[in-house]
């Protein structure tokens, strides 16, 4: 919802997987929120924290999910079911909608289906969301170059 927890975590590990794989010049990658509650807000800094001890930055700034990207954008992943939802309701009202919506967590090997919203929890729900990302972005990045 927020766009400053998990998607800016999924974010900066497909940019820096996508750049150790040599191939981030063929994607556009970004993140943004169903809603509009944090836009121009930096990532939680929990979440900042949990990316540093892993050695990936990130200069994402919160921004809501628009109409153009539908267009642009061959794929959306989101969190959860939630999210899901509100996706794909607003890409009902985008003509030309090409954007595949799928749950992150679909991709993942270990069948965690739902990426739990951190914010309410510790430095190890963060690690959590981390690891999740890791896996998934792995996966999708494997079975899409």
């Amino acid at each position: 919802i927020r766009n400053i927890c998990r998607s800016p975590i999924a974010e900066a590990v497909f940019r820096k997987m996508a750049t150790d794989n040599g191939v981030v010049d063929k994607w556009v990658i970004d993140s943004g929120a169903t809603s509009d509650w944090n836009t121009g807000s930096t990532p939680d800094a929990r979440g900042l924290a949990c990316l540093r001890k892993h050695v990936i930055e990130t200069d994402h700034r919160a921004r809501q999910v628009t109409k153009d990207d539908f267009v642009t954008f061959d794929h959306i992943l989101c969190m959860d079911e939630s999210n899901l939802r509100d996706l794909n309701k607003k890409a009902s009202s985008v003509k030309n909608s090409k954007a595949k919506i799928e749950l992150l967590g679909s991709y993942d090997p270990e069948k965690q289906l739902i990426i739990q919203d951190p914010y309410y929890g510790s430095d190890k729900d963060f690690e959590t969301v981390y690891e999740q990302c890791m896996r998934c972005c792995k996966a999708f990045l494997e079975q899409h170059s």
